[in-house]
This record gives C-alpha cells, sequence and structure tokens, in this order.
C-alpha cells in the first residue's frame, strides 16, 4: 500500500471516452490530472459511433477535429427507411447540417475516437495509470480520495467516468440500470465485402421495424463497412437466460425487406450485447466527487449522443473551472442534469416510434414522409451549442408531435 498521493489536481476514475475527455479539457486550463483505469491498457471495444455537430464543435475547439475528419466519414445523408418494405421514410441532409450548425456530422470507429483523445492526453501531459481498481470513494476536506487496493488517489475533484455500472453513483442514487430487453449485434467489416449488396456508402441508413431496426455506414474512409441489427429478445423479456442468440436475431428479422436480410449474415455473432439505460436523476455531484458520462447518463441509442454527451460533460466542467472547484461544481450540476434527462427520456420515446408495428407503423409513417427535409425542429436542440447554464438550454421540440400517436 502507498501512501495518499496528492500530486494532482483531478482524479479521472475510468478511461473510456467521458474519462479521457474530461482529462484533456481539465488539463488544457492549467490543472494535473491522473487517469486511473483498471484494465491493463487504454482501450475501446465496439463498432462505429456517431458524432454529431454538438460535439464536433468541442473536438474543434481542442484542436482535434481535423485528426477526427481524417479518420472517420463524412456522410452526406440519415436516411430513414422503412424495415419491411425498404422504403425512404425521411431524411436529414448533413451537408445542410454542417451549413446551419457550422460543424460537420462524422461517423467514426470507437477505437479511433478513444485512440485521438488518448493521444491529446499523453502530449498534453495527462498521468495515465493502468491496472487499478477503484473500490471506493471518500471525501477528504477541500477533495476526495478514490480508494484502489494499491493505495488511496486525492484530488480537488475526484470524477467518475466508471461507466453504466457506476459504484460512485451509488453514493448519490440507489437506482439500477433498466433493462429494455432489447440486443443488439454489431458487425464492422472491410467495405469488399458488402460490395455487391444494395447499400449507400455516402450516408448513415437506418431500417425501421416491428420491436426491430437496423444501422448501416461507412467507416475509416469508406474502407469499412459498419452494421447494428437490434431487436427485442423475447429470451430476455422472458426473463431466460440464453437471450439475444442468434436464432433469435434472425427470428426478428425474418420479415424486413431484401437489403437487410441480405447484410444481416455479415454481423458478429459470437457476441452480442443487452441495450440499458438508467432513470434520469438530478444531481451528480457530492461534496467533491461528481459522476460523467455513462456514470451519469447512460442513454438507449436512439439518439446517438452516449460518447457525445460524455464529451460535452467534459467541456462544460473545464469551462466552470476558474470560478473554484465549488462553484464550478454546482454549475456543471446545474446544467447537465438537466440537458442529459431530456436526452435519455427523449431516446426512449424514440426507440418506442422506431418500433411501432400494424396502425401505428402506418401512423408513423406518414408522419415521417410529411417531413420537410431542411425542418430542423427536432434536432436544433441536439445540434446547436451546448448549454453553459440552465437559461442556456434550447426549446424541445413538442414530444407528442412524433413520438406519440394522436386519434
Amino acid at each position: 500500500m502507498r501512501e495518499q498521493s496528492q500530486d494532482v489536481d483531478v482524479v479521472v476514475v475510468g478511461g473510456g471516452i467521458g474519462g479521457l475527455a474530461n482529462a484533456l479539457a481539465l488539463t488544457r486550463r492549467g490543472l494535473r490530472v491522473r487517469v486511473l483505469e483498471q484494465a491493463h491498457r487504454f482501450g475501446e471495444v465496439g463498432a462505429g459511433l456517431q458524432i454529431a455537430p454538438n460535439c464536433t464543435r468541442i473536438l474543434h475547439h481542442w484542436g482535434l477535429l481535423d485528426e477526427i475528419k481524417s479518420l472517420g466519414v463524412l456522410p452526406e445523408n440519415i436516411v430513414m427507411k422503412d424495415a419491411l418494405d425498404g422504403t425512404v421514410l425521411t431524411r436529414l441532409d448533413l451537408l445542410d447540417v454542417e451549413r446551419r450548425y457550422g460543424f460537420p456530422y462524422v461517423v467514426i470507429h470507437r477505437s479511433d475516437l478513444h485512440g485521438t483523445l488518448l493521444r491529446a492526453c499523453r502530449q498534453a501531459g495527462v498521468d495515465l495509470v493502468n491496472d487499478v481498481a477503484v473500490t471506493g470513494y471518500e471525501q477528504a476536506g477541500e477533495g476526495a480520495v478514490a480508494v484502489h487496493d494499491g493505495g488511496r488517489e486525492f484530488g480537488r475533484v475526484v470524477l467518475a467516468a466508471d461507466g453504466l455500472r457506476s459504484l460512485a453513483r451509488r453514493i448519490v442514487s440507489d437506482d439500477e440500470p433498466v433493462s429494455s430487453a432489447y440486443v443488439a449485434y454489431r458487425g464492422a467489416v472491410p467495405f469488399e465485402q458488402v460490395a455487391g449488396l444494395d447499400v449507400q456508402p455516402k450516408d448513415v441508413v437506418v431500417y425501421v421495424g416491428p420491436r426491430c431496426h437496423f444501422v448501416q455506414y461507412a467507416l475509416r474512409n469508406g474502407e469499412m463497412f459498419n452494421q447494428v441489427a437490434v431487436f427485442e429478445s423475447q429470451k430476455a423479456l422472458a426473463g431466460e437466460e440464453d437471450w439475444g442468440t442468434p436464432d433469435e436475431l434472425d427470428r426478428a428479422f425474418a420479415a424486413t425487406c431484401g437489403q437487410v436480410r441480405a447484410a444481416l449474415p455479415l454481423m458478429w455473432r459470437d457476441r452480442w450485447w443487452r441495450m440499458y439505460d438508467r432513470e434520469p436523476i438530478t444531481n451528480w455531484v457530492r461534496g467533491r466527487v461528481a459522476l460523467t458520462g455513462d456514470a451519469a447518463h447512460p442513454p438507449l441509442q436512439y439518439l446517438a449522443q452516449g460518447a457525445v454527451m460524455a464529451i460535452e460533460d467534459a467541456w462544460v466542467l473545464s469551462e466552470q473551472v476558474t470560478a473554484g472547484w465549488d462553484a464550478a461544481l454546482a454549475a456543471y450540476n446545474a446544467v447537465r442534469p438537466l440537458h442529459c434527462g431530456r436526452v435519455q427520456r427523449t431516446a426512449r420515446a424514440w426507440g418506442n416510434l422506431w418500433h411501432h408495428d400494424g396502425d401505428e407503423r402506418e401512423w408513423r409513417n406518414a408522419v415521417l414522409r410529411e417531413r420537410d427535409v431542411h425542418d430542423y425542429g427536432y434536432v436544433d436542440w441536439l445540434f446547436g451549442p451546448t448549454a453553459l447554464t440552465p437559461g442556456d438550454l434550447p426549446p424541445m421540440f413538442p414530444e407528442y408531435e412524433v413520438t406519440t400517436r394522436r386519434s
């Protein structure tokens, strides 16, 4: 056991995207930051993710956007199709999105975004420590302590970026992760494997269907092709242990259009993921310990804002630190739970909309087909500048207009 270290200003627990974003943002403010990661090395698992203008705006400020663009793809549209008949329901013109919000929409491999942040942290002088499993948190006068098997790490602030099953979250809430009973299969393959299929490499394509959806887009300058298949697992609903198996995957998409069924065999079939979120909470701070990223606001994936919100958390806190830690944490806690709670609740509603069947599917399709391509009423509150105060939060769209069927 080593003695309690007091040589840094901030201790960040967790070396994922959110943890590294916080470390970088605070180091850029002249603070000394140590990141504690339980894994033997820093890295990310998964495949593709989407980063909207509210995130690329921040990456530009940090000087990382050019690298991100060089590693990813700038799609031209997000196209939503009906998964049963393959017809186009609506689209978002992403070239116009960039003109409107000033920054691009980028799709990128998760490991490439993580790697960019990791390199930036190393260059900035962040102290990156592996093989540290934090087991507890303590308040300590004008700071806090992260307790682990090898000792104690003191910081003026301890930021818990320890994910969905955050240990630190127990300090402020006794809630548990919420299972949606939906399961995701992923598959990122060399583009040559889909070259003979009916795909749109310049677009993000989302097929929405009864209790299932299917997402496709290119990665790494078009060299790879990313696919995500999500469906409601009847075994998960029944509480069975063997939920989400490949036979369930195939049954869930059996009635979908030819484009989806032709691409389904390319999914990784040796691993799959249960979809969880948590109930929004209004307090993320206790003393000098604060939650960030998925520890604070794990969403369902339907708005593609999970990594985005983690990076926004880092930006907001770093913009507040000049006021002193108590004021900074209070300002952070005043605005971020409000915004992220809206995202979490809307993601759930959006998922319900995607997965309609029968008459509700017909209603949804009609509503989406009526939408003007350049109507940004449903994304202005997401894609605009990140709010630093509650008063900066833009109004949301009337949720019932698109997510709830009206008689």
